[in-house]
């Protein structure tokens, strides 16, 4: 069995306004309300007529950073995953970084400069 896509992020410069575009376009609930200002969407809340789904997140990046859509693929060990991801040609950007109790991500570069992120939560 593959890796499963578990979480989108959408990074930009004006996280509010991404986060109203979004919420407006399909309908989104996002809560914004955490010590970070990222937009949660729920997977509850994102489901298709068959149930199926994943949750995600609307934020800022810091200025002069470039903004990004990145999709989180569930991996058992991140440093793991990331090391991997460079001995097949793409290039670890960060991580492994725990981003909150029990979550743990790290991105990459595929070999074409694709954006991947990879995540462990317990």
């Amino acid at each position: 069995m593959g890796g499963a896509v578990v979480h989108f992020e959408i990074m930009g410069q004006d996280a509010e306004r991404l986060g109203q575009f979004y919420s407006q376009l399909f309908g989104w609930p996002i809560n914004a309300d955490n010590e970070w200002n990222y937009g949660v969407i729920d997977r509850s809340e994102n489901l298709s007529r068959q149930g199926v789904g994943i949750g995600g997140g609307v934020g800022q990046m810091p200025e002069g950073v470039p903004g990004h859509t990145t999709v989180y693929v569930e991996v058992p060990d991140v440093d793991e995953a990331l090391a991997k991801v460079e001995t097949l040609g793409g290039k670890r950007l960060m991580g492994p970084e725990k981003v909150m109790e029990g979550v743990e991500i790290g991105v990459a570069h595929d070999p074409e400069g694709h954006v991947i992120g990879v995540i462990k939560a317990t």
